[in-house]
């Protein structure tokens, strides 16, 4: 990497800066992720790859500035994976992996104290993932419900809520609401185990392969999904779910 940033290196990774490489940070983490889902071991290989490459590029650029280099980034995790695991590397004792996670949040919590629980959740992730997220570090400093109950209620409480505000055409109060039945949902996910962001990834895959094979069926036909009734949609979608549990 040095040499690429040296005075012969590439021209157009001499041109980059942090924030010029963001884009690229989250677009192999989300290849990551996509390969983890979907792709075969040689392909996470890759991608994993191409994700420690943007991390080794951030530090060559910090280290260029006199920040610090790709040694103190993992230096730096390196005393926080003892630091917060005093269960592994010190005295403490914990029963289970719950008992691990509050120990890390609230150990987390105690050094950012200052900055406030929520303080340490990135604004730029995705949406659902960032309610889960903002759940959790609330649940560590006691902020929660003691089960999935609460956020089922509240699922309910705002799923009409939302019906208020859409029979009113109120749209500022509407757009409110759905926000609150989805971070509702999310908290329910969440406190019932579940991932609210890889469910609705997969929800979206298994959408996204019906629909496609619905696609394959009209065109065998000559025709386009347009010259279909609503009740033959139905059956060619209920053919591509018979057709996916086949799979």
């Amino acid at each position: 990497m040095r040499t690429l940033l040296g005075p012969d290196g590439c021209p157009w990774d001499r041109e980059q800066t942090l924030e010029t490489l963001r884009q690229y940070v989250i677009e192999e983490a989300h290849e990551v992720v996509d390969a983890i889902d979907h792709g075969t071991p040689e392909m996470l290989r890759e991608e994993l790859g191409d994700l420690l490459l943007q991390v080794v590029f951030q530090a060559a650029l910090t280290d260029q500035k006199g920040w610090f280099d790709i040694d103190g980034v993992v230096d730096a995790i390196c005393e926080k994976l003892v630091r917060r695991h005093p269960w592994v590397f010190g005295d403490e004792e914990v029963d289970d992996a719950s008992g691990a996670i509050n120990s890390w949040e609230a150990i987390k919590a105690k050094e950012k104290k200052e900055r406030g629980a929520l303080s340490g959740v990135p604004v730029a992730l995705p949406s659902l993932l960032r309610a889960v997220r903002i759940g959790e570090k609330a649940s560590a400093v006691g902020y929660d419900w003691p089960d999935a109950g609460g956020p089922r209620d509240k699922v309910d409480e705002e799923l009409k809520e939302l019906d208020e505000a859409a029979a009113d055409q109120d749209m500022t109060a509407l757009e409110h609401e759905l926000g609150d039945l989805l971070f509702a949902l999310a908290t329910y996910g969440r406190k019932q185990g579940l991932d609210p962001e890889a469910a609705l990834r997969g929800s979206l895959h298994r959408f996204s392969s019906r629909f496609r094979h619905c696609e394959v069926a009209a065109h065998a036909e000559g025709k386009s999904l347009r010259d279909y009734d609503e009740p033959e949609l139905d059956e060619m979608w209920e053919r591509a779910k018979a057709a996916e549990r086949k799979r």
